[in-house]
Formats: structure tokens, C-alpha cells, sequence
């Protein structure tokens, strides 16, 4: 009974400080209010998130989870501050001071605080998009306040600073509802260029996802030294993009070659002149052996040497 009297009388045992006393007890209510706060933040969290998944979308609604997950606790801490003697109004004053400390030791910390802040409004990319930042290209799985991740296609996660996502170039290949294709056919001289490219558009034409507006275009771009260049732009939606890209490529190889129309190897016209005059090849022994130096010579040019030596 002693003992339990003793532990009564710890808890409210008080430390002064500037804002008044401040007791065991008021210490250890402050952290099981800080503690439920968190928990009970945590189960809204996922109820809210459940709640918006049909409502708005994925990357919308993690900005808002997060906002209200981190707001809820950052006024549940500021508001229980007098339990362990700080007053909140001070805390402007020495936020200040504070701010202006941390702000030069953490510039890239808070950079990247600023930047996420702003990918989240601003909203260049969302979650999921298929995305190339810098020389990270993959899939955005999260944004964070400090970073982004990106899965890259080889199943990489790759974290990304905000700043870096935030000041860099960003390519949301996803970003349009529809995208771009081209290919450059190469057909010989000798082949029909208008039957090849009514043959083009015929597969085209056979396509589902090949749209029509903006219409394909398949046309004669270029006359190379051994073949005829055929460009062929087709538009199709962003998630069947890569599909068929890759099928219809396949498919006019075939069809021309069905035509008797061939993809030319490059060629080179060598022409040799058969009235060209023949030098005679001589032996070593039938050269004709270089004349000898007179003597005087040689000596005139030994008398040079030694003037100039001289």
C-alpha cells in the first residue's frame, strides 16, 4: 500500500519550467494522446481511402489521405504542447529563429519539401503514369513529400528527390489519351511505291485500334542510293500503343514480301574500264639499278658539310 502511495505521489511530482509545472503524469497523458491521436489518424486513413477509391482518383486521393493524416496530427501536437510547459505562442519567435538555423543547414531537405508540395498540386504526373525523368524512365509507384519512386520496366525501384523531379524535364508518356508511331519502310527501285502503299493502308485500315482521327499517313519520304523510303505514321490509343506497334510491323513485312515486294540489300555499282593502259609489272632483278654518284659530286657535297660544320 506504501508502495502504491509512493508511485501516486511520483506522477505528480512536478519539474518547473517557463509555462508553469509540469508533472509526470501531464507527460505521460501528453504521449498517450499523441499515441491514440496517431492511431486513430491511422484507421481514418484507411477507411477514407477505401472510401475514395470509386470517387476520385488513386494519386487525388493520396494527396488528400496524406494532407489530412499529417495535418490532424501536426494541430493535435500544437494544441498539447502546454502539458509539458510549452507555450504555443512562443514557438512563433523561436520558430523563426529556428527556421532561419535549419533552413540554412537543410536547404535540400526543404527544397524538396517545396517541391513535392507543388507536384502535388500542380499534378504533372500521377500515379501509375509511365513516365522518363532524366535518365530514370518506368512507372510512378508513389509521390512522396520528399521523393518520388519510380519502378523502372526492369523492376527497379528508383527513389527521385522532389527538387530534381520538380527542376528536371518530365516525359508523361501516358499523359495524352493517344499517341504517335512511325515506321520507315524501304522497298526496291524496281517495286510499285503506290501498291506498296495501298498494300500499308490495307492493313491499317484492318486494325481495330488504329484510329482515324487524326488519320494514319503513309507516304514516299526519301529516295535513298538503293531503295525508296516509305513513312508510315499511325495514331493509336496509350494503352495499346506497344501492341500494336509491334504486331502491325510484322504484318507489313509479310504482306509485301506476299506482293513480290522485297526489302533491298544496299548495292554498289563498281565499273572497271577495259581500255585501260597496262603498266608492266618488272621483277626486283629487271629494275634498272639506280646510276652512281660521279666522285666529284660527292666530294662537293662532303666539302659543303664541312663549311657549314666549320
Amino acid at each position: 500500500m506504501g508502495l502504491l502511495i509512493m508511485d501516486l505521489n511520483l506522477l505528480d511530482s512536478s519539474l518547473p519550467t517557463s509555462n508553469g509545472a509540469v508533472t509526470l503524469g501531464s507527460v505521460l497523458k501528453f504521449i498517450l494522446i499523441l499515441s491514440f491521436s496517431t492511431l486513430l489518424a491511422r484507421v481514418l486513413k484507411i477507411y477514407l481511402r477505401r472510401y475514395l477509391k470509386d470517387k476520385v482518383s488513386k494519386d487525388v486521393g493520396e494527396t488528400i489521405l496524406k494532407i489530412l493524416y499529417y495535418g490532424t496530427l501536426t494541430i493535435v501536437f500544437i494544441f498539447n504542447l502546454p502539458l509539458i510547459g510549452i507555450d504555443p505562442s512562443a514557438l512563433l519567435v523561436a520558430g523563426g529563429v529556428t527556421g532561419i538555423i535549419l533552413g540554412f543547414a537543410s536547404q535540400s531537405i526543404i527544397g524538396n519539401l517545396i517541391s513535392g508540395f507543388f507536384l502535388m498540386v500542380e499534378r504533372p504526373i500521377k500515379i501509375g503514369d509511365q513516365v522518363q525523368i532524366s535518365d530514370v524512365s518506368g512507372f510512378v509507384t508513389d509521390i512522396r513529400i520528399i521523393s518520388t519512386i519510380i519502378r523502372t520496366y526492369d523492376g527497379l525501384l528508383v527513389r527521385i528527390p522532389n527538387q530534381q523531379v520538380f527542376t528536371t524535364n518530365i516525359t508523361n508518356v501516358v499523359g495524352h489519351p493517344v499517341r504517335r508511331f512511325e515506321y520507315t519502310v524501304r522497298i526496291r527501285y524496281s517495286d510499285d511505291a503506290n501498291a506498296a502503299i495501298w498494300i500499308i493502308k490495307d492493313l491499317i485500315d484492318k486494325e481495330p485500334f488504329a484510329l482515324l482521327n487524326p488519320a494514319p499517313s503513309v507516304f514516299v519520304n526519301d529516295l535513298g542510293d538503293s531503295w525508296v523510303n516509305i513513312s508510315v505514321r499511325i495514331w493509336a490509343p496509350v494503352s495499346e500503343w506497344f501492341g500494336i506497334k509491334t504486331r502491325l510491323l510484322w504484318s507489313i513485312k509479310q504482306a509485301l514480301e506476299e506482293n513480290d515486294i522485297e526489302i533491298p540489300l544496299p548495292q554498289r555499282i563498281v565499273r572497271i574500264q577495259a581500255d585501260a593502259k597496262k603498266v608492266p609489272i618488272q621483277s626486283d632483278a629487271e629494275k634498272i639499278p639506280a646510276e652512281p654518284i660521279p666522285e666529284k659530286e660527292i666530294e662537293s657535297i662532303l666539302n659543303y658539310e664541312e663549311r657549314v660544320l666549320a
